[in-house]
């Protein structure tokens, strides 16, 4: 293992961040709806993201759109652990692909939630932000990958069989947030750093994942709690 000092990491992180917002400012429901020559924004809830397009277009098309956010979640925070698991933080233990990842996916979110290219309205970023936690406990362990898969079988089933999207969404992003909380506890508490600036700042990029999916559901949430939130049961697939 080798030290790694900031100061040699920054323009790494500025670079890292530009790019996964740009990845996340891709957005796949709008190319995938088009390709069904509809405009998801003007279908359903007119929201460019997975849970629209399941309501829209039926279960088929709407498992194409979260496999690939949630691969567009992940991916890039894979790679950059590839490429920074073997540095630790300089005078610490601190894994510095425990921060990249996160880094890489807060990014990934806050463009697809918005996007450059599409003047800053985009999705509400669940999709991509659970395939971040899957891949990302991936890492932590090789088995926890099929855990993960697991879990996203449970928020499905879920959704399926209550209607609910936004609720078991979320339920899903905290799960996933607690579960790698914990290993990071678990991984950095006993060697005493958990009051290491690199610590603190892996627990705030998971809140700052949970504040950026909670806001885009902030209407659905009050919906919710009015007991006037649109249930999630899908179109039968319509003709092109």
């Amino acid at each position: 293992m080798r030290e790694l000092a900031l100061s040699e990491l920054w323009y790494w992180f500025l670079l890292m961040a530009v790019v996964c917002y740009l990845i996340g400012s891709i957005n796949f429901a709008t190319l995938v709806s088009r390709l069904k020559h509809h405009d998801i924004r003007k279908e359903g809830s007119g929201n460019p993201g997975t849970m629209n397009m399941f309501r829209t277009f039926g279960w088929k098309i709407g498992l194409v759109t979260f496999l690939l956010d949630a691969f567009k979640g992940g991916i890039p925070a894979v790679i950059s652990y590839f490429i920074f698991r073997n540095f630790y933080f300089e005078g610490t233990h601190v894994l510095v692909s425990d921060f990249t990842r996160y880094l890489c996916g807060v990014c990934v979110i806050i463009g697809h939630i918005f996007p450059c290219f599409m003047r800053f309205k985009g999705g509400k970023g669940i999709a991509s932000t659970l395939g971040l936690f899957w891949l990302c406990m991936g890492c932590e362990q090789p088995y926890f990958l099929a855990v993960g898969f697991v879990a996203l079988l449970l928020v499905v089933l879920y959704i399926k069989l209550s209607n609910w999207g936004s609720m078991g969404s979320l339920l899903g992003v905290t799960g996933f947030s607690v579960w790698q909380a914990t290993v990071f506890y678990l991984n950095y508490a006993p060697q005493g750093y958990l009051s290491d600036p690199y610590v603190i700042s892996l627990f705030v990029l998971i809140l700052i994942l949970n504040a950026l999916t909670w806001f885009a559901h902030r209407l659905n949430i009050r919906r919710l709690l009015s007991g006037e939130e649109h249930r999630t049961a899908a179109k039968k697939k319509k003709k092109a």
